[in-house]
């Protein structure tokens, strides 16, 4: 008996599916816009967002200026969220709002197109076209919609992205630091400049007290290869940087390695300060 059962299962599951594609594909190539709404918007509401797409992208353009152009237009935006398609689904939110900016979806529809953008960001070491745009569209959300539900959402990924961007900074400095390791001045030269910038653009940076340790070291490095009319001035140079590193951070991570560079910088100020009184 349940050999029967489940063979008469077996047979009607690929049954239901073929008169399901079939009952699809009809409404898909039919002239019927009732009909396809209905069939998009049963779609829609099973969760199979890949073929109310379709569907929806029919229909949209006939629905505009109809009292089912808000529903339509915003399940079709959503419909391309959920596929991953992130660029037309933030073309489409777009849309919607201009649209229909009163709607109850408004404030839903431009936190989705938002994150839209946010999905775009690529990996901090690439270009970040798509996250500046993507800041902006959310900074425009939480300015418009201070109260949504989804503002903590929203600041979350603002926060990501802005870290994503200062990291992205933060490691061209970073490099120029390696670069110069202990004898290449132009690329010490760099990294300073570079360091000053990061942390006078990004003052709450989670980069910022490495930044300043890395700049001691650049600095440092800069000192001890540079020339006897150069060396008292960068030597003092570096052992400002140890003091701003220090008064920034009292507690810093860097407090040893830090500790023992501003040992040497003081070794080295007296050597020089001795040689000088001597040829005097």
């Amino acid at each position: 008996m349940l050999f029967k059962i489940y063979r008469s299962f077996i047979f009607l599951v690929p049954g239901l599916l073929l008169f399901s594609c079939g009952e699809y594909q009809k409404t898909l190539k039919g002239v019927d816009t009732k009909a396809k709404y209905a069939y998009a918007e049963k779609l829609y509401e099973e969760g199979d967002f890949k073929r109310a797409n379709k569907l929806l992208t029919q229909i949209a353009p006939k629905y505009v200026g109809k009292p089912q152009g808000e529903r339509v237009t915003f399940f079709l935006a959503n419909s391309y969220f959920m596929i991953e398609d992130y660029n037309f689904a933030g073309y489409q939110f777009e849309r919607f709002l201009k649209s229909y900016p009163r709607s109850d979806k408004a404030s839903e529809a431009g936190y989705l197109g938002a994150k839209s953008y946010y999905m775009l960001s690529p990996k901090y070491s690439l270009d970040q076209t798509d996250t500046d745009k993507a800041l902006i569209k959310l900074q425009n959300f939480i300015n418009a919609y201070p109260e949504s539900k989804f503002m903590e959402e929203a600041n979350a990924m603002a926060k990501e992205l802005t870290v994503k961007k200062e990291k992205k900074e933060f490691e061209i400095a970073k490099q120029f630091t390696k670069l110069g390791g202990s004898y290449i001045l132009d690329y010490n030269v760099a990294a300073i400049a570079s360091l000053d910038n990061f942390v006078s653009d990004h003052p709450g940076s989670i980069f910022r007290e490495e930044a300043y340790f890395l700049k001691l070291k650049a600095t440092t490095n800069l000192a001890l290869n540079s020339t006897d009319k150069k060396k008292k001035e960068r030597l003092d140079d570096a052992k400002e940087a140890y003091d701003q590193l220090i008064k920034s951070y009292p507690e810093t991570k860097f407090g040893k390695e830090a500790a023992d560079i501003a040992q040497l910088l003081s070794k080295e100020l007296d050597s020089f300060n001795q040689t000088e009184t001597i040829s005097k």
